[in-house]
């Protein structure tokens, strides 16, 4: 009897889930279909951009081709998801502050040991894959990603930083890529230049203080989105 129950019950909502199904299905199907369309209509002279590239990358102060159009060619398209990640950080803090836990317990002598070897060995290859992305697959937002593990660990390990340094430090943290970009952005025209086009000999050293300064704060968004709000209370952790 329970058996016979339990597969009508199963039945009727096989049957009620199908709207949901259809709709998620018709959904996927028609980003598929945009995504098909997209790529069929482009103009065959796309084919050419890789020889463009090519010809001008002695311009670009790098000699990654990803990382020249994500910093020099293109760099307005990555200005603008450093601006993305910025708002989703100011519309995450708009909706809850953080309320502080009740009590910490500090990381055991394991716990402590282990993050005494990961930080400093994350913060490191973070380090590297910054460096190396102007010649290998590499960059900002792959440094960022690894800086955001270790301050992950940092936040589950009860990890506090000083309530003192809670109302500028983080905010500087996080507006730090953007800041920094737009300034660039700017200098290029106070130089009669156009806007991020950087000259060819100052190139490299732009996009890697660009970068520096983007991986910081990129990670610092990551961190401040973990935490699922604003971080106002003056024991906070951050």
């Amino acid at each position: 009897m329970q058996i016979k129950v339990l597969s009508q019950k199963m039945e009727e909502d096989t049957i009620a889930s199908w709207p949901i199904r259809l709709t998620v299905g018709g959904i996927v199907l028609m980003i598929a279909v945009g995504l098909l369309y997209a790529i069929w209509s482009l103009s065959p002279d796309y084919a050419e951009l890789k020889w463009t590239l090519a010809a001008s990358m002695h311009e670009s102060g790098v000699s990654h081709p990803v990382t020249a159009v994500l910093m020099n060619f293109r760099g307005y398209d990555t200005l603008l998801e450093m601006g993305v990640l910025l708002l989703a950080v100011i519309g995450v803090w708009s909706l809850t502050p953080i309320k502080a836990a009740p009590e910490t317990h500090p990381p055991g002598l394991v716990q402590d040991g282990l993050l005494r070897l990961l930080i400093p060995l994350i913060t490191l290859v973070a380090g590297y894959v910054l460096w190396a992305g102007a010649y290998a697959p590499g960059g900002a937002f792959q440094a960022g990603a690894l800086l955001t593990a270790a301050g992950i660990l940092l936040l589950l390990s009860d990890w506090q930083l000083p309530a003192s340094l809670l109302p500028w430090l983080l905010r500087l943290l996080l507006v730090s890529g953007v800041a920094v970009f737009i300034g660039a952005a700017l200098s290029m025209l106070w130089l009669n230049t156009y806007l991020l086009a950087y000259p060819p000999q100052w190139a490299g050293s732009i996009i890697l203080l660009i970068e520096l300064c983007a991986t910081v704060s990129i990670s610092a968004i990551l961190v401040a989105l973990f935490l699922g709000g604003r971080p106002d209370e003056p024991d906070s952790t951050v």
